[in-house]
């Protein structure tokens, strides 16, 4: 440290949320910080970057950025990609590319011997790979560990945090790993804070307008909607269907009995075992079966099947077989028709088939923001439903007021969806700092 600053480097640096909590932990304990790299390739993240911090030297992508290219510093951030650990992904890891991003981190450590640094991923980094199912963490972090103790020399800690405890009102759970040249951080100490969604709202928007959300009002009412989701999968009490609203057409209080019945009665192995295939979570029935659990003559079950075929609700299909292949890299699994065995109804299921698909409870918090899920959430508003604001995503991540995202508001929560809460990490970086200040000291 020079000058009484701190040098660091930004790397897959999104938003910039790591750097923003960083600054603002060190920045409190009399430290001033400048960030002598930041590492970031899309373009949209780059231009809010760019609107919200000063950068001495803005590199691209962290594969092109040779060693003797990196001005010294004295601690790494980085948010590395989650995909190859996250539930939302193949769970490949380090058979993953976009998994060998730590190496790149290791490479820099390797080189530059920074003081210290603040890594963050998916709470599914913490037993991915699992060698035993009673273990407590999977190779793959275990890889992580080893390279940055035994190979590195650096004193590690870790901690899965929820977004939750620190005053924000999403749950959001993440892994931060920190580690410094001389002591091992102690990450606990946090006392929970609570905050609920309405706390963070804005109010008098414009509502949606459109026949989705018509049809959805005049079945519900807004309170009646707080916490549901809209979605022709399971969900319990808390879901509405595309049915229950009758998006896609009038549907009768027998079509409806037939419909949940079926929805249910869909996932029961024993219709693989008489049709002779293997079980999947979701096939078609035959009118004969279905005939078995709802009692009407096979005529009247058939208009009523076919009217809700007609309409959309249901679909008309073949069961698929479970076929498996023979790779050099083993053996691999696909579903495909079995033209062989009699058709049956099925219903036409999809998260991301609505407008909507989850009205958010301003007496609650949020769930966890997904990139690929936000646009579909929608927040009461008066008398109405409308889209999450940029500026309430920011709110739900502990980003400032001052902060803005000069992009589309596709690509805005895109970025949140991938970014880091703000207080999580203030909470982390305030550790190294403190263990920083005292080792100037002494």
């Amino acid at each position: 440290m020079k000058n009484n600053t701190v040098k660091f480097i930004d790397l897959f640096a999104g938003l910039g949320g790591i750097r923003l909590g960083f600054e603002n932990a060190f920045k409190k304990n009399g430290v001033e910080t400048e960030c002598v790299m930041t590492s970031e390739i899309k373009p949209y993240a780059i231009k809010t970057l760019k609107n919200n911090f000063n950068h001495e030297f803005f590199a691209g992508d962290i594969f092109e950025i040779d060693n003797d290219l990196i001005p010294d510093f004295d601690f790494l951030l980085g948010g590395f990609p989650c995909q190859p650990f996250s539930s939302g992904g193949k769970r490949h890891g380090f058979m993953d590319t976009r998994g060998t991003l730590f190496f790149e981190i290791e490479r820099i450590l390797r080189e530059k011997k920074p003081y210290g640094f603040i890594l963050e991923n998916v709470e599914g980094l913490v037993k991915h790979d699992l060698e035993n199912k009673t273990d407590k963490i999977g190779r793959t972090l275990k890889t992580i560990l080893y390279t940055l103790e035994e190979e590195l020399g650096y004193k590690t800690s870790w901690k899965v945090f929820d977004s939750l405890e620190f005053g924000l009102p999403q749950s959001r759970k993440r892994i931060f790993i920190v580690g410094t040249k001389d002591e091992v951080i102690d990450l606990s100490g946090n006392e929970p804070k609570v905050q609920l969604l309405r706390d963070i709202l804005e109010t008098g928007l414009p509502t949606l307008k459109s026949d989705f959300i018509d049809k959805l009002l005049s079945h519900f009412s807004i309170e009646d909607l707080y916490g549901k989701s809209i979605k022709d999968k399971r969900g319990g009490d808390n879901n509405i269907h595309s049915w229950d609203i009758e998006i896609k057409g009038s549907v009768s209080k027998q079509q409806a009995e037939i419909l949940n019945q079926l929805f249910k009665q869909r996932r029961k192995k024993q219709w693989a075992e008489e049709i002779g295939i293997d079980w999947m979570d979701g096939m078609p029935l035959t009118l004969n079966q279905i005939n078995t659990f709802i009692k009407l003559p096979d005529a009247e079950l058939k208009s009523l099947l076919d009217d809700l075929s007609n309409k959309g609700y249901l679909k008309i299909e073949h069961p698929k077989k479970l076929v498996k292949t023979v790779t050099p890299n083993g053996v691999t699994t696909h579903r495909e028709y079995d033209t062989s065995k009699p058709k049956g109804y099925n219903i036409v299921s999809g998260k991301l088939s609505f407008e909507v698909n989850k009205v958010l409870d301003p007496n609650d918090i949020a769930p966890t923001l997904v990139a690929t899920d936000v646009s579909r959430l929608a927040v009461p508003d008066v008398n109405g439903l409308r889209r999450l604001t940029i500026r309430e995503g920011l709110r739900l991540f502990g980003y400032p007021e001052w902060y803005e995202i000069p992009t589309k508001e596709y690509d805005a929560f895109d970025l949140l969806g991938n970014t880091v809460a703000v207080p999580v990490v203030e909470f982390v970086a305030n550790k190294l700092a403190e263990v920083y200040v005292k080792e100037l000291v002494v």
